[in-house]
């Protein structure tokens, strides 16, 4: 028997919600033997569905996630009083928002644009899972080249990439983030 979309994203939704980490779309496939076109139609029912309600649904490159929305993030901290991880220093918000809008970026052109050496600043934003290495590039050495993980997405309180803000309102982001 085939299921409805309906269906497909009402399952999509119990096994995000019970998922303490982001799955990927091809095990989202294998769980509820859909194709790839059916998950995605259900995916985005589904993102509909959620707008306006107190979690949304986060999406990084092939993995999905359902997550609290921002702007009762404080309200479900104060009420689950998880483990405080600390904050991020100016020069970790700096060089990741380079990651953020340049990614795929390689530590030198961090560099660059920052003017300063940045290996310990990302290696840090690795440890926290916030980037990762996501290629290599085809320079001398074949260097790292880094992007945002979905961990970033949630910490940011994004969406998606594509909800990353215009440069000019990254400000806005970086306070949210500090939330």
């Amino acid at each position: 028997m085939k299921m409805r979309s309906t269906d497909v994203s009402a399952v999509l939704e119990a096994i995000l919600f019970s998922s303490n980490h982001p799955l990927k779309v091809r095990e989202l496939q294998q769980a509820t033997d859909v194709d790839r076109n059916g998950i995605e139609g259900a995916l985005e029912k589904l993102r509909e569905t959620l707008d306006g309600r107190g979690v949304m649904l986060m999406r990084h490159r092939d993995e999905v996630h359902l997550a609290t929305r921002p702007e009762y993030a404080a309200a479900v901290r104060r009420a689950l009083r998880p483990e405080v991880s600390g904050r991020l220093s100016q020069a970790a918000y700096e060089t990741l928002a380079i990651v953020a809008y340049q990614q795929p970026v390689s530590r030198a052109r961090v560099e660059e644009v920052r003017g300063v050496n940045c290996e310990s600043v990302l290696s840090n934003l690795e440890l926290r899972d916030l980037i990762v290495e996501v290629g290599r590039g085809s320079g001398p050495g074949q260097p790292k080249l880094y992007g945002t993980t979905m961990r970033f997405l949630q910490v940011m309180g994004l969406e998606s990439l594509d909800h990353l803000p215009t440069p000019s309102d990254g400000a806005e982001l970086v306070e949210r983030a500090k939330g």
